[in-house]
């Protein structure tokens, strides 16, 4: 580990990592250093070996708040009282034991986003979770609970601020330039309960609590979406997209949408898909990450001539490329929202067409292991499995794209049918 007199100097100088964390240690005070992450924030840390023998780490300051000759100071002082016989760390965890719920709630963020707390299949929590996590905090967990102390807390306090979501109590205008409004309702209800239960098993399992005090409470059941088009609405989305092809629509929104009526992938997988990852030959696309993480998915042929008909952009390698950087196309909600406009349909989400994928599987006698898997609702290896061994599933993917593929071009003929006779 790199070392040096730690000076404002040398520490404006840290460049932050690519991945993970990197400490600068003193060489005047030993177990005093600076932390940077790969968001580029700096945290000056004392690290030292308790009575019993134990590595111990923790945090004095953030760069900024403290001068690096006072935080120093403090660190001298915290390795003092080791001398005694103390353990600063310790006498910390036990403080925050009495930690309200807005403190939780921060810590939990900065604990996560530096990869220290683990969720789903013991790996770091996605940085799109803790979005959406930071985004339920702000908006509703700290206001209705913010202030109350965590291990008071119970089972009946996660359920009213559940209701109070519910009714729309902690609605309000988006900030940070985000259009409409944060409405609460049902969905964010119990994705705080979601939420605020997880961060407090995370904490117990950090020894920051010595109980879960809130286990138990009742989270509101989801509707489950059954939305899906039918097929003459199949049809009547064919028709809308040839005439919105033929009247200027966003090419790169149009081959995202017909990628998701093709696959049945969730908007976030079509929408971030490289180009690299799509092996048409052998009719499978390999995601490093998805929601259920790694997965090789099968692709039917009419998808994979869409994607490879996309116009690649030089330094951008999405199979649909943003106009501008290297991110990928991100508003195929706004085009399907044009599209059945035209159609005269209503009630559609990308999800809609993720489940009318399934229905129309469904519709041709696949069973419901096989559609989970075509979905990438199955297990990796399960997954993985059916693409290498089994060919079955590949061609339920490709009649099933064959016939969503079918009825579109049905719709579009009828478009030129309609421009001949006028």
């Amino acid at each position: 580990m790199p070392t040096c007199k730690l000076t404002k100097r040398a520490i404006d100088a840290l460049v932050p990592p690519a991945a993970k964390q990197e400490v600068l240690w003193d060489t005047d005070v030993k177990g005093f250093g600076v932390r940077v992450l790969p968001s580029g924030l700096k945290t000056f840390i004392v690290q030292y070996r308790n009575a019993e023998g134990i590595k111990r780490r923790m945090n004095i300051a953030r760069y900024g708040i403290l001068t690096v000759e006072q935080a120093r100071d403090e660190a001298k002082l915290k390795l003092a009282a080791v001398i005694k016989g103390e353990d600063p760390a310790e006498e910390v965890q036990q403080a925050r034991k009495g930690m309200t719920v807005e403190e939780m709630c921060d810590w939990y963020l900065v604990e996560a986003r530096a990869g220290r707390i683990l969720g789903r299949k013991n790996l770091p929590i996605k940085a799109s979770s803790l979005d959406k996590d930071e985004s339920r905090i702000k908006t509703h967990i700290k206001p209705l609970l913010g202030k109350r102390i965590v291990r008071h807390l119970t089972p009946a306090d996660i359920e009213q601020m559940q209701t109070d979501v519910k009714v729309g109590k902690t609605a309000k205008p988006r900030g940070d330039g985000r259009g409409g409004k944060a409405t609460g309702g049902p969905a964010a209800a119990s994705g705080c309960v979601g939420t605020i239960q997880a961060i407090i098993g995370h904490a117990k399992h950090k020894g920051l609590l010595d109980a879960h005090p809130t286990q138990g409470a009742k989270k509101l059941a989801g509707r489950k979406k059954t939305r899906r088009l039918s097929v003459a609405e199949i049809i009547m989305v064919g028709k809308a997209m040839a005439y919105a092809e033929r009247n200027g629509e966003n090419p790169v929104a149009l081959g995202a949408l017909r990628t998701l009526l093709l696959t049945g992938y969730r908007r976030e997988e079509a929408q971030a898909m490289h180009r690299a990852w799509v092996n048409g030959a052998s009719g499978y696309v390999a995601f490093p990450d998805t929601k259920g993480g790694a997965q090789i998915r099968a692709i039917g042929p009419a998808a994979v001539k869409v994607v490879e008909s996309q116009l690649g952009l030089v330094g951008n390698p999405h199979a649909f490329p943003s106009e501008v950087g290297s991110g990928p196309f991100t508003a195929v909600s706004a085009c399907l929202e044009r599209i059945c406009k035209l159609a005269g349909i209503e009630g559609v989400t990308p999800h809609t067409l993720r489940h009318t994928f399934g229905s129309v599987a469904g519709d041709l006698g696949f069973s419901e292991l096989t559609i989970r898997a075509m979905l990438g609702h199955a297990s990796q290896n399960v997954t993985q499995d059916y693409i290498h061994i089994d060919e079955a599933l590949k061609l339920a993917v490709r009649r099933t794209s064959d016939k969503i593929e079918r009825l579109l071009a049905e719709g579009a003929a009828k478009l030129d049918t309609m421009q001949l006779a006028a």
